[in-house]
């Protein structure tokens, strides 16, 4: 009698314990497909370096903890202290923004390489050209653009910075077919992802809409995300100070009041109105480390018509 309690009691534990298994494995399997339900929303911050503001502007950003993409643009004067800035947070992937061009007519940047070892790529007084038009009208030597992308690489791996992924300023470092076959072999060859190289799609119109609107834009937008690939949101952001105010771009496609357009950006993205919209449960951020993983790197793809 003792013997057949001691069996029942060993069953009914072992009931238990499977229970507890089972129930164990359905709440991951629920958690797992509700994660595959959810809408991926990737916030990508370009322009780190470029300037104090920016960098200020990228800090209250990082603040939020939300998991974010920041490019950086290692040729600019205030790169030193974006790195300082992006390795305190480990909520941020950070990817090189490849500079071919410097676009403000106050404030000007040139190659990391030197300007005689990429001539081609420099105005006559050694700073990248303001457009790609004026860049591509030099004849730029693709010798030349490949020494200057990984040189702008390496001085980001030398700094101290995890890079996780490649992204380009204006377009320039893909303007041409051979060009964008430059960006693909350094990718490979550093093992990096390339932004929009995962089918990601596009989510415009935030930094061409008007300043007092940004924030309305933005949500509306988002709202009505329809499900299919990751929705990919890039951001200008800055502050509008003495320094980013007076900057002019060169360009006549360039937003007039710039540095008011750029704080715009910033008070929308880390309103709390579009942070609880992003954190419901129909979307889900991601960040360019966290898509490498959930992609892997053999699956990129160049866009279409690329």
């Amino acid at each position: 009698m003792f013997r057949i309690s001691i069996i029942k009691h060993l069953i009914m534990k072992s009931s238990f314990f499977l229970f507890l298994a089972l129930l164990s494995f359905s709440f991951v399997f629920s958690q797992q497909k509700n994660d595959s339900e959810k809408i991926p929303v990737l916030i990508r911050c370009d322009d780190l370096g470029m300037c104090h503001s920016v960098n200020m502007a990228a800090k209250q950003v990082l603040e939020t903890g939300i998991p974010v993409s920041m490019s950086v643009m290692v040729p600019c004067p205030w790169f030193s202290e974006a790195v300082g800035l992006l390795k305190q947070y480990k909520n941020v992937s950070v990817g090189i923004h490849l500079t071919l061009n410097s676009e403000w007519k106050q404030y000007r940047w040139g190659p990391v390489t030197g300007v005689n070892t990429v001539p081609s790529l420099v105005d006559s007084v050694g700073y990248f050209f303001p457009s790609r038009s004026l860049l591509y009208n030099n004849n730029p030597s693709l010798i030349e653009i490949e020494t200057e992308l990984r040189a702008q690489i390496d001085k980001a791996i030398a700094a101290g910075l995890k890079i996780d992924y490649l992204d380009y300023h204006m377009g320039a470092a893909v303007q041409t077919p051979e060009t964008r076959a430059i960006v693909e072999k350094l990718a490979a060859e550093y093992k990096l992802g390339i932004s929009r190289y995962y089918g990601e799609v596009d989510v415009e119109g935030g930094y061409s809409a008007p300043v007092a609107n940004k924030l309305d834009t933005l949500t509306s937008k988002i709202k009505v995300l329809p499900p299919g690939g990751v929705k990919l949101l890039v951001f200008h952001i800055g502050m509008d100070t003495p320094e980013m105010s007076a900057m002019e771009d060169l360009n006549t496609f360039g937003l007039k009041e710039m540095s008011k357009h750029r704080q715009a950006e910033l008070k929308a993205l880390i309103s709390p109105q579009l942070l609880q919209l992003l954190q419901n449960k129909s979307f889900r951020l991601i960040n360019y480390k966290m898509l490498n993983e959930e992609k892997g790197l053999d699956n990129m793809k160049r866009p279409g018509g690329n």
